[in-house]
């Protein structure tokens, strides 16, 4: 992105640079991997532009190092999580790769790639978490299989239980669950032990889990009973 808007506004890199940064400080933009997310004074208002600008850096690291596990002409399901948003950002190298998605965040990340094909799903649109959701996007998300699916969480406790904050978000990821053949988990350690009242499942739901170094070595000893961790 910095190279082509440098040839379009023709200054160089290092000033684009600059102002991103500049943007970035007045809250304008959130930066992402190879791009910016628009995020106006409206925008950083909303829960999900807080969520992606919280822990940024554990995020983005997840997020990379989750993109080293889809592969080539997979079909994939990811969620409207501020984690797994860091997720798409990249998948830039893919020359065929499908991706069904509640967020709407996804679509300006996303149609920068040439070689992903997104599909949006239908639903009542959340203003709040820039997604969809309810039966129409259940319905949709039944009749598919993945390959992989991406999923978020805003807590877990020490028994491994995976929880969301509300009963609505529950029920989707519960069915994003079951519809794939490999379900794997986006979350950095902070999400251990905060507090969350609907539970979706539980890490022995997932095949692999990525997170990101500060968990309580007797702590991640259980966890790691439960399924494959990966750390950032």
């Amino acid at each position: 992105m910095i190279d082509e808007l440098s040839k379009i506004l023709h200054v160089s890199q290092v000033t684009i640079r600059r102002d991103l940064q500049d943007l970035e400080n007045e809250k304008a933009i959130i930066r992402t991997h190879g791009g910016c997310m628009h995020a106006g004074r409206i925008a950083m208002e909303t829960e999900y532009h807080k969520k992606v600008a919280l822990n940024f850096n554990l995020k983005q690291a997840i997020g990379k190092r989750a993109a080293k596990e889809v592969r080539e002409g997979e079909v994939i399901l990811v969620d409207d999580g501020s984690t797994t948003f860091h997720l798409s950002t990249h998948l830039n190298h893919f020359r065929s790769l499908y991706i069904y998605t509640n967020s709407f965040a996804l679509i300006p990340e996303l149609k920068r790639f040439p070689g992903v094909v997104l599909n949006i799903l239908g639903g009542i649109v959340d203003p709040d978490r820039y997604s969809v959701s309810g039966y129409l996007t259940e319905q949709v998300i039944e009749r598919i299989r993945f390959d992989k699916v991406f999923l978020g969480v805003d807590a877990i406790d020490d028994s491994g239980r995976c929880f969301v904050k509300s009963e609505s978000i529950a029920r989707l990821a519960q069915i994003m669950l079951r519809s794939g053949k490999e379900k794997i988990l986006l979350s950095d350690h902070t999400k251990v032990g905060q507090d969350a009242y609907f539970s979706y499942g539980s890490l022995d739901d997932f095949d692999k889990w990525i997170t990101t170094p500060g968990t309580h070595k007797k702590q991640m000893d259980l966890y790691k009973k439960m399924t494959q961790i990966i750390i950032a």
